[in-house]
């Protein structure tokens, strides 16, 4: 599997580091009372079949964080994005 990085290119998988699922939300607070939603958010994850947004660190690189649309199914990545971007909103 090849991953291309907006800054060095297409390189091989073996250059990064996987994080996981993109799309939860961190919760905003840490009040007592927002436990469930942690909870939530760092234990239940889905497992889909087909197009996740998934984070990488090209730790054998640039070491920048990558957001990287993957199907599931087939490795193949259709998009990639820096994180930075992600979360600004600026997919694609």
């Amino acid at each position: 599997m090849r991953i291309r990085c907006p800054y060095c290119g297409e390189r091989p998988s073996e250059e990064y580091t996987y994080l996981g699922d993109a799309r939860p939300n961190r919760p905003q607070t840490s009040d007592p009372s927002d436990m469930d939603a942690w909870f939530d958010y760092v234990y239940l994850r889905e497992n889909p079949k087909g197009m996740l947004l998934e984070y990488w660190h090209h730790s054998g690189g640039c070491r920048s964080w990558l957001v990287a649309e993957r199907n599931t199914e087939t490795h193949e990545i259709h998009s990639t994005v820096t994180a930075r971007s992600y979360a600004k909103g600026q997919r694609g």
